[in-house]
């Protein structure tokens, strides 16, 4: 059940933070890839790796290079039909904006999830 003053979208945006976050603390993104739809995407812009398609490829690029910091979302969450998005900053680095975050979910699951890497390293 969602709080007061969110909505699905942006509980899904949270969840998958969490997910990931717990992930890089643990070395275990079982329950992060499990969130994807079986045909889920996972794509990156400004860096050259991905995309993704399906748990089993998410989960193979997961183990075979785990990312090294937790994340925070940095902004607003906006909301655009089933999407929601943010900026986010990795921790080591805390309002140091160094990215966005897009989320497309479904009641099944997450099907798209899109990271962008911002090259500017502009503040949050």
């Amino acid at each position: 059940m969602n709080g007061a003053g969110t909505t699905a979208t942006q509980d899904a945006l949270d969840a998958h933070v969490e997910r990931f976050n717990a992930g890089v603390r643990d070395g275990r993104f079982d329950a992060m890839v499990a969130a994807f739809l079986p045909d889920g995407v996972m794509r990156f812009e400004g860096v050259p790796v991905g995309p993704f398609r399906g748990r089993a490829a998410i989960d193979q690029a997961y183990r075979e290079q785990p990312p090294d910091d937790t994340l925070s979302v940095v902004g607003p969450i906006r909301h655009e039909g089933d999407w929601s998005s943010a900026g986010y900053a990795w921790d080591r680095e805390p309002g140091v904006r160094a990215g966005e975050i897009r989320l497309r979910e479904t009641a099944e699951g997450i099907a798209e999830l899109v990271v962008t890497f911002d090259t500017d390293g502009g503040a949050a």
